[in-house]
């Protein structure tokens, strides 16, 4: 959640500045803001709103110059969004700027001492706070005439005090050509360049400019000029530095010849699935490999129960993947809600290993369920798409997605590529105990297939926009299914809501009949999944008690399915697959139809409102 970048150089800072909002708007857009210095002063430009139509027409009345500034896209937790608690915040004194990226829990009794020696605040935000606490320190430190810069020590000095998360850049009018850059809990990245330097919270930010960076880790300061940074570490006596190369382009994170990135990243599923799995299938063998997971294969085998936590859409792969290790490796799976992981005193047993999953690696639910698994003693393995993300790092081992950058915020190919990691897991788990050598290879090559397939099943996107216009108008919707397509009900509900704001439910097909059935009637539409698998003729059942109540009904089923014709209104078809491997296709046309449906009803799909792509705040 929200966003920031941060240059020091010898380029004129705010084209960079704002390419570099516009490339992080997708982590929050209720305004933006920068302050550049140029020639001892301090210019700031803020405003409500997204940035085309807040911030950059403002420039354009006041534009500002200057080789080196800090930027802020902003999603609000303290305040609302207005002109005033936009970012960037002043010191008491105006010569201190500060951009930040999290919440300070203790910031009201903060900001009481501080209004006792006569500081006056001119917002409601938490980050106007540290904006004085940094001021007033820095006061004191440069009344000391130390030889070090002034400006980290009272950064250093003012985080002592705090309580929350941060991810921070600061600038003042008395060092010209230095950036302070701090991080607990909120994600910080140096972009190294040549004869300049960057500070981000997310790499696509600077990805054009840099592929040369370094993850910054908790409690890490750094102080940043063009020419050189230095970090140290608030809780240790030296700081551990990386230099690392992103795996990415900046042409992967442009939205191209699509009309939103949703829909590019929809289509890019064929291709993050085949990323999934190149390298990790071993047809001779008959299982999966994986490099990053750090277990030996005794250390697996003697894993009696898997927890895995999650949140969003990444919990609804979470129950998929229940499904499948239990099916392919007989172990017991519990899923759970990664904010609540932390604060249940639930008994976990001492062979169990906790997998948690995360797009953004940088969730911080998930990575607070993390590291409440490792201080129990734990081992603790991550599903993450972003390499050298925080939880990349923390875990004990893990699984890359390898799905390219995401900036839609509602989730699509990531939820893929971790449906297939899922899948390969349960084989590779399998193969360890029980699982029978002809068994794995037909789940292995029905995942070989999905690409195809779902490249078949965007070839009836145009189908999905017919459903779309028949039935968005509709105010309510039930997404109904059982067994491995349940999560994708829940999945689809999930997607329709947050892109197109129609209130929409995920349901089991059978617990309908236990109250949910009273809402249904000829205006809420009914999304059901009815492959023909195991529970085919269960959930044709439940679906013929929605029929008679003259609800509307959609139907994802089976190619070659004749009988569904005569109960749906609307029939969306899916290749033949396995039965565990169908939550893969089947998720696609709910994507699709969300995504039509969102843009009928002219909603902002790659920024829904009140959303933000990575939650980094709890």
């Amino acid at each position: 959640m929200c966003g920031i970048i941060g240059y020091a150089g010898k380029k004129a800072a705010t084209p960079i500045l704002i390419e570099g909002l516009r490339r992080l708007e997708y982590r929050g857009y209720d305004s933006a803001g920068l302050a550049v210095l140029a020639d001892g002063v301090l210019a700031v430009r803020k405003k409500k709103g997204k940035i085309d139509e807040g911030l950059a027409p403002l420039l354009e009345q006041q534009p500002v110059t200057g080789h080196l500034g800090i930027g802020h896209t902003r999603w609000a937790t303290h305040g609302p969004p207005s002109d005033e608690n936009s970012h960037p915040h002043l010191d008491q004194s105006g010569k201190i700027a500060l951009v930040h990226n999290g919440v300070i829990e203790n910031y009201d009794s903060l900001k009481q001492k501080l209004l006792k020696t006569g500081h006056t605040f001119h917002s409601g935000t938490d980050t106007e706070v540290l904006a004085h606490l940094i001021g007033d320190y820095y006061t004191k430190r440069r009344a000391e005439n130390s030889e070090t810069n002034p400006l980290t020590q009272a950064v250093c000095d003012a985080l002592r005090d705090v309580i929350g998360t941060y991810g921070i850049a600061v600038i003042s009018t008395e060092h010209p050509d230095t950036i302070v850059g701090a991080r607990r809990g909120s994600p910080l990245i140096i972009g190294i360049g040549d004869g300049e330097n960057f500070l981000t919270s997310d790499a696509n930010a600077i990805v054009a400019h840099t592929r040369q960076v370094v993850f910054l880790n908790d409690y890490d300061v750094v102080t940043l000029t063009h020419e050189r940074f230095d970090v140290q570490n608030l809780g240790a006596d030296t700081a551990k530095v990386q230099i690392s190369r992103l795996e990415f382009a900046a042409k992967d994170a442009e939205r191209g010849e699509f009309a939103h990135f949703m829909l590019k990243e929809i289509y890019e599923q064929p291709r993050a699935v085949e990323n999934a799995l190149r390298g990790r299938v071993d047809l001779e063998a008959a299982t999966a490999h994986f490099g990053g997971l750090n277990m030996t294969a005794a250390e697996l085998r003697s894993v009696e129960r898997v927890v895995i936590a999650a949140s969003g859409t990444s919990w609804h792969a979470a129950l998929v993947g229940e499904y499948l290790i239990e099916e392919l490796a007989h172990l017991p799976v519990e899923v759970e809600f990664a904010h609540e992981f932390c604060y249940r005193s639930a008994p976990i047993q001492r062979d169990t290993i906790l997998l948690v999953i995360s797009q953004s690696g940088e969730t911080a639910d998930t990575l607070a369920a993390l590291r409440e698994a490792k201080r129990r003693g734990h081992r603790a393995l991550a599903i993450v798409n972003v390499v050298g993300s925080t939880i990349a790092r923390e875990s004990d081992g893990g699984i890359y997605m390898h799905a390219g950058p995401e900036i839609g915020v509602a989730s699509t190919k990531a939820f893929v590529s971790t449906l297939a990691i899922l899948s390969l897991l349960g084989v590779h788990l399998g193969r360890m105990r029980m699982l029978p050598a002809q068994r794995a290879l037909e789940v292995l090559k029905a995942l070989q297939a999905v690409p195809a397939q779902i490249e078949s099943l965007l070839a009836q996107s145009d189908s999905l926009k017919k459903i779309a216009l028949k039935y968005g108008r509709a105010e309510h919707f039930f997404f109904l299914s059982r067994g491995y397509t349940y999560p994708i009900a829940l999945e689809g509900a999930l997607k329709l809501k947050e892109i197109s704001y129609i209130h929409a439910e995920g349901y089991s097909a059978a617990e309908m009949k236990h109250g949910p059935i009273a809402l249904i009637d000829p205006k809420t539409p009914t999304v059901f999944l009815v492959p023909q698998d195991s529970m085919y003729e269960k959930t044709m059942a439940n679906l013929a008690m929605i029929r008679a109540r003259k609800g509307p009904i959609i139907a994802l089923a089976t190619e070659g399915d004749r009988q569904i014709t005569q109960v749906a209104d609307d029939v969306i078809y899916l290749p033949r697959t396995l039965e565990a491997v169908c939550p893969l296709l089947a998720v696609v046309p709910l994507q699709l139809l969300a995504y039509h449906t969102a843009v009928l009803r002219g909603c902002d799909v790659d920024k829904p409102r009140n959303l933000a792509k990575s939650v980094t705040v709890e």
